[in-house]
């Protein structure tokens, strides 16, 4: 059954390029990848495997793969474990894995560890050949401040190099990178990033409701939004079509809106 209804923003439909939803995997179980996929596939663009779960994991991980594969979504290891294997210098043992589980998409990240841009550059050249590249810029360290203008160099090379999205970083606590402390965005600095790449080059980490929020009342419901818990990925579809409280008059005409609350005929009732 469909249910309609008018004045629903427009969602683009998977494959896509922008609108896109990435669910982060902390370690869900098959019976968990399976109901998720059940419900969420529609839904779902990206499977991040986070950190370095796919070790811990090792047992089920090639079976989840598969599912998500099959489920029309790209799976693809948290570039945590990326890192892991690049100071221990097992770069090529990285692409064997990749290789190995049969994925065609990749993350390269530098927020746990300090890596020189251009050697970074250089991975996401070499891996560009073989999968489709995500690239993550921003530090995970609380504290570590990176000015603007090297934000967005660092965006714009990492595209230049073979990068398909670059993601900004938050960590699923969503309090480092292009957040505060306390989870608010960093305004000035989202902003510049927006007037300098492309909205649809940037997937923007946001785990929590309010971030979501702020993102699709900023960009529109086909913003990219990553780092989304298993349980999240409905209620921010939700957000994304105006059908729950917080963007609920976001997609209404004019007519309409004076309904709000906080509206001049509300107020006379």
């Amino acid at each position: 059954m469909e249910i309609h209804l008018p004045y629903l923003p427009d969602r683009l439909l998977k494959p896509r390029e922008k609108g896109l939803t990435m669910m982060m995997d902390k370690g869900l179980s098959i019976r968990d990848v399976e109901n998720f996929i059940e419900t969420s596939a529609a839904y779902t663009d990206l499977v991040k495997l986070g950190f370095g779960t796919a070790v811990v994991t090792d047992h089920i991980i090639e079976i989840k793969i598969k599912l998500y594969q099959e489920a029309n979504i790209k799976a693809y290891l948290g570039g945590t474990l990326f890192e892991a294997f690049v100071i221990r210098g097992m770069f090529d043992d990285y692409i064997e894995l990749v290789e190995k589980l049969k994925l065609d998409t990749a993350e390269i990240s530098d927020g746990s560890m300090y890596m020189p841009h251009q050697q970074k550059l250089d991975f996401i050249s070499k891996l560009s050949k073989y999968v489709t590249v995500l690239s993550e810029v921003g530090s995970k360290q609380k504290g570590v401040e990176i000015p603007d203008d090297i934000w967005i160099e660092m965006m714009k090379t990492e595209l230049a190099a073979g990068s398909w999205k670059v993601i900004a970083e938050a960590r699923e606590s969503g309090t480092v990178g292009i957040y505060h402390n306390d989870g608010s965005a960093n305004e000035e600095l989202i902003s510049n990033i927006t007037s300098r790449i492309e909205a649809s080059k940037i997937l923007w980490e946001a785990p929590t409701g309010k971030q979501q929020v702020w993102f699709i009342k900023l960009q529109g419901a086909n913003v990219n939004l990553g780092n989304i818990a298993p349980v999240d990925v409905i209620p921010l579809e939700c957000l994304r079509r105006g059908l729950r409280g917080d963007t609920f008059f976001d997609f209404l005409p004019e007519k309409l809106r004076e309904y709000r609350p906080d509206s001049a005929k509300y107020k006379e009732l």
